[in-house]
């Protein structure tokens, strides 16, 4: 049985399909039934799973060509983000942007509009420049904004509906160093220069003890300095030990005994301390997760951010021991782009997450920060939990309608679906 990182899903496929060059690819699309890629299995939702063939990408992996001068990289599309990540460093390069978790394929990441954070950059998938697909008719075919422009809209965040990703060309950029600096803050100081903050950070964001007014703010920034990583020993102590370790057991205690988990966000929120270092980005960006945890996440306008997080606050004050949340809050930010499904499709954007350890309950407050978000046109992270369908998400996207006419165009049996693609889509 197949289960995926956060326990919110598991199938017992029907076949397993290792491919290893383009060619086993289209012959596993074409064999018959329905097939999915199921990547890393670290989405949180059933996005990802494949009751009849699944294709195990483990042995697709690796870079196939790089142009260190244009920062243009070809890479098979089952590599690993992190494996990706120490490939591109080899070779001087860099991706311009990445979120804090690197476990995924670089394929799963990019289409379920996976982004970082930073006002003048996008979710990742906008480093694409050209894509290779395995057609349902096992046709394998090449899309860019000059090759079948269409399709390359679609499929930059395609969900996995259109076709399997074989290989993706990224424009990554030269390796970069970046100055991080984490400090402990109140939330109300934090939403004041948030904003000012934005327009002169590359990247900021800020994690938020949601029972209390505790918060965590991280801004990195390039530099030309070498890098000044902290040491191995501070590593551990504070990556190993405190925030994955210790958190873990205070997840623990709070499991068991709910009514203290508001006094534990106090205290965890004030156990904080500064933290400078810099380091090459890839190894800023990223946060070690031990812990395991279940995560819903919305992209709302960016000028609603306050509303939002104060109608949160209000709701974080109202709700019974048993739903609160013990893991923080984080809220980060994107620039507009143009792909069609992108959840920062035509609108600067700002992301809330909210998640709960595994074990604890969850629903009432996911539900309530669900409804607030769909006030401000909130649109549901591909990959994280949600219940909206595709009657909700049509009016959220300009483009739902272009991408179902380009779906039904290189799927039209669907050979690509799964029940999670049946609600989002119709």
């Amino acid at each position: 049985m197949w289960t995926n990182w956060a326990k919110t899903a598991s199938c017992t496929p029907t076949r397993v399909i290792h491919p290893s060059s383009t060619d086993e690819i289209a012959a596993a699309v074409i064999s018959g039934g329905r097939v999915r890629a199921r990547g890393s299995g670290h989405s949180f939702n059933d996005i990802a799973v494949a009751p009849e063939a699944a294709l195990d990408l483990d042995r697709w992996t690796g870079i196939v060509r790089a142009d260190t001068e244009t920062g243009l990289v070809t890479v098979r599309s089952g590599t690993p983000l992190r494996n990706f990540n120490a490939d591109l460093h080899r070779l001087g390069l860099a991706m311009p942007n990445l979120g804090d978790i690197d476990a995924q394929t670089v394929a799963g990441a990019v289409s379920t509009s996976t982004h970082g954070t930073g006002a003048k950059l996008g979710v990742l998938a906008t480093a694409i420049e050209s894509l290779e697909l395995v057609l349902a008719d096992g046709s394998v075919v090449t899309c860019s904004r000059t090759e079948r422009p269409d399709l390359f809209n679609a499929a930059r965040v395609g969900l996995g509906a259109l076709g399997i990703i074989s290989t993706l060309t990224l424009r990554c950029v030269p390796s970069f160093v970046l100055q991080a600096s984490e400090s402990p803050g109140r939330l109300d100081a934090v939403l004041e220069q948030f904003d000012d903050l934005c327009a002169v950070e590359d990247h900021v964001e800020f994690h938020w003890f949601t029972h209390s007014d505790r918060v965590i703010l991280k801004r990195n920034n390039r530099i030309q300095d070498p890098a000044r990583p902290l040491s191995k020993l501070r590593q551990t102590w504070e990556y190993e030990v405190m925030e994955n370790a210790a958190f873990g057991a205070v997840c623990k205690v709070a499991r068991t005994f709910p009514r203290y988990t508001r006094k534990l966000n106090e205290v965890c929120g004030s156990l904080i301390s500064e933290r400078t270092y810099s380091d090459y980005s890839h190894n800023v960006f990223v946060t070690p997760r031990r812990v395991r945890f279940v995560e819903t996440e919305f992209s709302i306008p960016r000028e609603t951010l306050m509303d939002v997080i104060g109608e949160l606050r209000a709701v974080a004050g109202k709700l019974g021991d048993r739903d609160h949340l013990i893991v923080p809050c984080e809220v980060r930010i994107a620039q507009a782009d143009d792909i069609w499904l992108s959840t920062a499709n035509g609108r600067d954007t700002a992301y809330i997450s909210m998640h709960q350890a595994l074990g604890m309950q969850y629903k009432a407050f996911f539900d309530a920060y669900a409804s607030i978000a769909a006030s401000v046109g909130g649109r549901p992270h591909w990959g994280k939990m949600h219940d909206l369908t595709a009657d909700d998400l049509r009016p959220l996207y300009p483009h739902f309608d272009d991408f179902l006419r380009v779906r039904n165009e290189v799927d039209p049996n669907r050979t690509f679906t799964n029940a999670y693609l049946d609600r989002v889509l119709g």
